[in-house]
């Protein structure tokens, strides 16, 4: 195998993806008052626990038994709400709760659990927040009052973001969208007056001035400002209506992607400064970077960071989750007339005493003809300098839209630490490139993420960075289908590894949720239409073109990829003779969330790339792998 320093054991790893229990992943980051908020999840257990900070301390919320998450569209977001003497959550179950901050009683505000809840926001005027409910289908913007009653704002759309109210109480935005388009290909911008009862009236939709997705409203003062990708790239806009017509002004800030796809409802990329100004985050070349402009002036704040989420205004500045290459996720305080940053929680670094981890190097792939963009993405080398280019893994990230981000990932560090290269692709269909970039893969899924796969072994290959002879290709979820449908188009992939994979889109169409209902025929077109087409992009179809060996990780409560899509593909591989793997997990869903099912999982990988890597054998099937191996 290659070489392995010192580094990780089975038990470290899962150490290390435990590490600061409750301080694994933050999230949905709020301030009320002068108290920070947000959400951590626990690595082991994949429970999510509110924690917030202030000039006291930093401590968990005691909300009693139980998780906080919103399953609204399926990825939820906007799972809780912070009022100056309430907080309100969403549970597990989907039920709604209250905590009285002062007295700490926990009360049941929504007792049904037959809906689904998220995009929950404050609305500090009246004492009440706004959410998103979905009831049979049907989604609805909300009004919850202290009193449990439940008031209906606005119904009639096919999906709605999480709203967004004016300081003054007196005006409420969002943005919806409506099937089969999905939030990041077409959407539409609204705003509401705010009537003395509480209820909103002049309710009207605006367009931007051509085609275009909307995202994350928000007031500045008597402002409305949106994120609009109308011109190519979600830029921030401000939103006016004179003379019965609607104007949307241009901001200075440049031509980049200034948010991501919105998956989940009630994320921020921007926030207006409470002394004047804004600051934004924008994506360049993968890195996320944060700017403040004020007062015509713009400046680069936290370069040591790599992305950012969830901003928020602060007394003299701003606060908002962290990201970076090299260390945990962080809550931050940012001086916007220094600059200066705080680590106000988490931000730990990885334990040194076996090795530094590897920073990311950027790299790109030039446009070979006008219909192939450059490709960009990230490379992992070996910790230790090998005598020979090394092996590589190349890992295409799930959705398919979204984006690999340069940020800390002990799994990408264990294959470092292991004599590995690792190289996340952002290949097209990506996020952080722009409105053309993200919809190359309209009808192309399974098609141009898979030449862009292969476009960036080649390039890597040939810069002598990797050994031509040695690369791997694995992804999750829809990164699965990728690294499978190039397994099925190409030989160049020395092994595929699949984890959770689609590998029969017909199956994932008829059993998606209503979010994603119209998706799968905007990546692969109508399939009435297009039959054929779907049929030559179902791996499950196509197992006798594979000709390299096959890993498969699978969880058995998995509602998405469910089990049996993952069975077929495998007993269609041992039908044509082909060397594959099957690991299944019991107390797993879609995504592995318990770390030593990860561990288990990395072990897995490590021996079975590992031995192909070390001297080109083909791992041969064995009966007597562990429990979490299903034959």
């Amino acid at each position: 195998m290659p070489g392995t320093p010192n580094c990780f054991t089975v038990a470290e790893l899962i150490s290390a993806l435990d590490a600061c229990a409750g301080f694994s992943q933050y999230a949905q980051l709020r301030v009320c008052g002068d108290t920070i908020f947000w959400l951590a999840s626990h690595p082991e257990t994949g429970s999510v626990a509110l924690w917030q900070a202030d000039h006291s301390g930093i401590c968990q919320v005691n909300i009693g038994p139980g998780s906080i998450r919103s399953r609204l569209n399926g990825y939820g977001g906007g799972a809780y709400a912070v009022l100056p003497g309430r907080v309100i959550w969403v549970a597990d179950d989907q039920r709604v709760w209250q905590l009285d901050r002062i007295t700490g009683k926990r009360t049941l505000l929504v007792p049904d659990d037959d809906n689904t809840w998220g995009g929950l926001v404050a609305d500090p005027q009246r004492d009440r927040v706004l959410a998103v409910r979905e009831q049979r289908d049907h989604q609805a913007l909300l009004a919850l009052e202290a009193t449990g009653q439940v008031r209906v704002l606005h119904q009639g759309l096919d999906f709605y973001g999480a709203p967004t109210v004016s300081q003054d109480g007196t005006r409420v935005a969002w943005c919806s969208w409506q099937l089969p388009d999905m939030p990041w290909l077409q959407s539409t911008l609204w705003q509401a007056t705010v009537t003395a009862d509480g209820n909103i009236e002049g309710a009207s939709g605006q367009s931007p001035p051509v085609s275009g997705s909307v995202q994350q409203p928000q007031f500045a003062g008597e402002h409305l400002w949106v994120i609009s990708d109308h011109e190519g790239w979600w830029q921030p806009w401000q939103v006016t209506r004179q003379g019965g017509h609607d104007q949307w002004l241009k901001s200075t800030a440049p031509m980049l992607d200034h948010a991501n796809a919105p998956w989940q409802l009630g994320e921020r990329h921007s926030c207006p400064l409470r002394e004047g100004g804004w600051a934004r985050v924008q994506y360049c070349q993968g890195i996320g970077e944060l700017w403040l402009e004020r007062a015509g002036q713009c400046q680069r704040v936290a370069e040591g960071w790599t992305d950012f989420r969830d901003l928020s205004p602060s007394v003299d500045g701003l606060v908002c989750i962290g990201r970076a290459a090299d260390r945990h996720d962080a809550v931050l305080k940012v001086c916007a007339d220094s600059g200066s940053v705080t680590v106000l929680a988490g931000g730990q670094m990885p334990d040194r005493s076996t090795m530094a981890p590897m920073a990311p190097v950027a790299f790109v792939v030039d446009a070979e003809a006008p219909d192939s963009p450059p490709v960009q993405g990230f490379l992992y080398p070996p910790a230790l300098a090998p005598a020979a280019a090394p092996p590589v893994i190349l890992i295409a990230h799930g959705g398919p839209t979204s984006a690999a981000y340069a940020v800390y990932n002990p799994q990408v560090q264990f294959w470092c630490q292991r004599g590995f290269a690792v190289a996340e692709v952002n290949y097209s269909g990506s996020t952080g490139a722009g409105r053309d970039f993200r919809l190359r893969l309209a009808g192309r899924w399974g098609e141009a993420d898979v030449q862009d796969m292969v476009r960036c072994a080649d390039y890597l290959a040939t810069q002598g960075l990797v050994c031509a002879n040695n690369v791997f290709i694995q992804g999750r979820s829809s990164g699965g289908y990728t690294a499978l449908m190039a397994a099925v188009q190409t030989d160049r992939f020395k092994a595929v590894g699949s984890l959770f994979g689609v590998t029969d889109p017909w199956r994932l169409r008829a059993e998606t949720h209503r979010f994603e209902s119209g998706y799968l025929d905007w990546l692969l077109g109508d399939p009435q239409l297009h039959h054929a087409r779907w049929q030559a992009r179902t791996p499950s179809l196509h197992a006798g073109l594979i000709s390299g060996p096959a890993i498969f990780f699978q969880g058995m409560r998995d509602a998405v990829v469910v089990p049996d899509q993952t069975r077929r593909m495998v007993a269609a591989l041992r039908a044509q003779g082909q060397p594959v793997e099957l690991h299944c997990y019991e107390d797993e869903g879609h995504g592995f969330q318990k770390a030593d099912n990860q561990a288990h999982m990395l072990e897995s990988l490590y021996r079975f790339y590992g031995n192909l890597a070390s001297n080109g054998s083909q791992i041969r099937q064995k009966d007597n792998e562990p429990a979490h191996k299903l034959s």
